[in-house]
């Protein structure tokens, strides 16, 4: 317990930092927030321009796909976003939802909902709020969303089955999700997985893909279907802090293991998590 509470810690202290800087300087700087690295958070990000409700200003590039995108909602919907940040997915949620529709957005570090909420209000947006809270304790109640939509969070916390028991709580019966994370194929170096800094860009705070989607079944999904792949290729600046020339060597030889995917699935009609009734 006491180790997951630092590892809530450093992405609380990391993601503070970086709410308070534009993307340019995100891109620009070290890790987002200065310290490592050049790019081990936005070597994951999707183009986001083309999608209607897309702001810039609530684009930070720190998600690893376009969960939005594939996350079927229709007018009317009620969606919640999940590590909302500056407010992203849910500018983009809200353009789909349309003003019949609800979004909320949840996220535990204050800066990022200071500044989603300062977005929503230049935007003028009556029906998108953002909510302080752990995802792992969704402050929702239960049976609330249509869909659940999150970009590259779930690998931020470190008990990820507590969070697919929430969503499950959360979403209607019928009503889905759409996640976009990361996930392993591979064995990562051992310096790569006990690196705190690469657990706060997402990567050592992966699990493997097979333990992931085992985790959405056991809380009760059905239909979970990969909606997207990709591989994700780490530069070498970000590596050699972490590996040495011959770990290097032996990683790159080998076929890619860190993926970006994202997974849809569906809370069942008449199941509740263990019933077997379906």
């Amino acid at each position: 317990m006491d180790n997951e509470q630092k590892l809530k810690d450093l992405v609380k202290q990391k993601y503070s930092e970086i709410a308070l800087q534009d993307k340019a300087t995100n891109a620009a700087s070290c890790c987002g927030a200065g310290g490592c690295s050049t790019e081990v958070y936005n070597i994951m990000g999707d183009d986001y321009t083309h999608l209607e409700g897309y702001h810039a200003d609530a684009d930070l590039g720190l998600g690893c796909g376009l969960p939005t995108e594939f996350a079927q909602i229709r007018p009317g919907d009620t969606v919640i976003d999940l590590g909302s940040g500056a407010g992203n997915d849910c500018f983009v949620a809200r353009a789909q939802t349309g003003a019949t529709g609800k979004v909320i957005g949840i996220d535990f570090t204050e800066a990022m909902i200071e500044k989603a909420r300062a977005n929503a209000d230049k935007l003028g947006f009556n029906n998108v709020e953002f909510r302080l809270g752990d995802i792992e304790n969704i402050p929702v109640a239960g049976s609330v969303a249509d869909v659940i939509v999150s970009n590259c969070v779930l690998n931020l916390v470190p008990n990820k089955r507590k969070v697919m028991s929430e969503i499950f709580r959360v979403l209607k019966t019928g009503g889905h999700f759409s996640i976009s994370d990361i996930v392993l194929t591979g064995t990562l170096p051992p310096n790569l997985r006990q690196a705190a800094e690469m657990y706060a860009g997402c990567v050592s705070g992966a699990v493997m893909k097979e333990d992931y989607l085992a985790a959405i079944e056991e809380a009760g999904f059905d239909s979970v279907t990969l909606q997207k792949e990709k591989p994700i290729i780490i530069p070498d600046d970000i590596l050699k802090n972490y590996l040495n020339a011959d770990e290097l060597a032996s990683f790159k030889s080998n076929p890619p293991s860190i993926y970006s995917i994202t997974v849809f699935g569906k809370k069942p009609a008449c199941c509740t998590p263990g019933s077997g009734c379906c």
